[in-house]
């Protein structure tokens, strides 16, 4: 028979795969317990939500109990029946930001630390607004953070133990999940090697891009396309080169995501050394999961309230600045004082994204006679002295001051606070298919661009940014990227 015949043949032959469940043949009683998914979820949910309230009441119990005890003793009689008076609400919120910061999820996915942490301060934050409104009076704010800490301590300590007796639980029943690794030969050796002590994750599969590599009893899929009409089997695939191929990642992060297969990628040894890549315990290699970047549900409702509220006291604050802006650029240059330029948003949907006017009027007719002075790579246009922009713009772009108007974009829900940078439709229109993932939330005022070295950094690297942020989301990091905007504006590093 022909190699061609052979190999096409070898192509659509379909695979025999083995039955999904590959937990151990014993012991039978955990086995049998483990088969049940929907028993399992709720059991772990449940299991999860009483430890959380039960450390929160203590926690709040415990700061009222050392005040008392230090302040005046005779009331440490009381301490309990206030706790109890307080504990519905926060148990309440506590529970609700919790879940929406995924920490009831399995056991691969939940997140660690950083994200308690994160998420018991958002409790105390709308706790403390919620009791403020209600006109509570308090004498001190000891009870908020006083069982902040507490509470910081005993869940934290609680879900450690969690982990670590459901950890012993699935190991005795042999429970893992199916892998498979897809990336070039050698890679994918390296990390099955490194997996083979894994009591949690089973390699059972590859997808080569490169020949060369020994099966070591590993199914070859052969292609994606293979491998997608056998995702059923599939627990997660793992992409083991750090330099994977962009345009092949997105192609095989769409595929998972249509069927519900979780990704993760085997780090290098410098992303490794990332300061925020967080651990996933129980695993003899660490991974990281690539998940949509889209704000949705409790998130999406968190953002846009956040940016409601700011853009208001913002635009309040700035009242002053902006009339004076608006007078000068007035009287020292002819035409409007604001420009409207058409930029996608979300979803690729254009919108007018409102500035202060900076260059001259007509500026847009004139950016095809610069096109071949563009100092930067990629989508990018800048340059450090565009002959169109008029003197007074200088020094607002210097400033950053000509994006306040943009406050208004957000009031009009077409932009965020923090969000990725919207491009021009000059710029939109150079993008490559992976660079436009970042148009699937709304564009922002500022982000991780503006603090990490703004113009400075090359148009890849931006992305990879916002890729960052939206991965990453939370009020604290918002809040945290817009107090680091004004020190980045005042150093004006990168900024043209």
């Amino acid at each position: 028979m022909p190699n061609g015949l052979v190999k096409e043949l070898r192509e659509v032959q379909p695979l025999s795969l083995p039955d999904r469940d590959v937990r151990a043949a014993k012991p039978l009683l955990l086995r049998s317990v483990l088969r049940f998914d929907t028993i399992r979820t709720l059991s772990r949910i449940a299991i999860l939500a009483a430890l959380d309230i039960a450390c929160l009441v203590f926690a709040i119990w415990t700061a009222l109990a050392l005040k008392a005890a230090i302040q005046n003793p005779d009331t440490l009689q009381h301490a309990w029946g206030t706790a109890k008076e307080y504990a519905p609400l926060a148990c309440l919120v506590m529970v609700l930001l919790f879940a929406r910061s995924g920490l009831y999820r399995d056991r691969a996915q939940r997140p660690g630390l950083a994200k308690i942490i994160s998420a018991l301060f958002e409790v105390v934050l709308v706790v403390l607004i919620y009791a403020e409104i209600e006109g509570h009076s308090f004498n001190s704010y000891y009870i908020f953070y006083g069982s902040l800490v507490f509470a910081l301590v005993y869940v934290s300590a609680a879900r450690w133990v969690f982990e670590r007796i459901s950890g012993v639980v699935l190991r005795a029943a042999g429970y893992r999940r199916r892998a498979v690794l897809v990336g070039s030969s050698a890679n994918i050796a390296a990390v099955s090697d490194a997996l083979s002590d894994s009591k949690a994750i089973e390699p059972y599969g590859f997808v080569a891009r490169t020949p060369g590599h020994d099966a070591n009893g590993l199914l070859d899929f052969r292609s994606l396309e293979q491998l997608e009409r056998h995702f059923d089997a599939v627990d997660e695939v793992l992409i083991t080169d750090a330099d994977f191929p962009q345009d092949e990642a997105v192609e095989l992060v769409d595929r998972c995501h249509r069927h519900g297969v979780r990704v993760r990628v085997a780090p290098s040894t410098m992303e490794i050394l990332m300061d925020r890549v967080e651990f996933v315990p129980g695993q003899s290699l660490p991974l990281f999961e690539l998940k949509p970047p889209v704000f949705e549900g409790v998130d999406f409702a968190i953002k846009r309230t956040f940016d409601l509220v700011g853009a208001t006291l913002l635009l309040l604050l700035l009242s002053p600045l902006l009339l004076l802006v608006s007078i000068v650029i007035k009287v020292t240059s002819r035409g409007p004082v604001l420009y409207r330029s058409i930029r996608p948003g979300i979803g690729g949907k254009p919108f007018a994204c409102v500035k202060f006017r900076t260059m001259v009027e007509g500026a847009d007719d004139l950016q095809d006679e610069l096109e071949p002075s563009n100092e930067v790579g990629g989508a990018i246009f800048k340059m450090r002295t565009d002959p169109r922009v008029i003197p007074v713009g200088r020094f607002l772009r210097r400033w950053s001051l000509d994006e306040l108007p943009q406050l208004l974009n957000v009031l009009r829900g077409e932009m965020s606070l923090v969000g990725p940078r919207p491009l021009p439709q000059r710029d939109y229109a150079r993008l490559e298919d992976w660079h436009r993932k970042r148009y699937l939330v709304l564009p922002g005022m500022t982000g991780l661009w503006q603090v990490s070295g703004r113009s400075e950094l090359d148009f890849d690297e931006l992305v990879r940014l916002d890729f960052l942020y939206l991965e990453h989301w939370s009020v604290f990091l918002d809040l945290s990227i817009l107090l680091k905007t004004v020190p980045a504006v005042i150093r004006a590093k990168g900024a043209w």
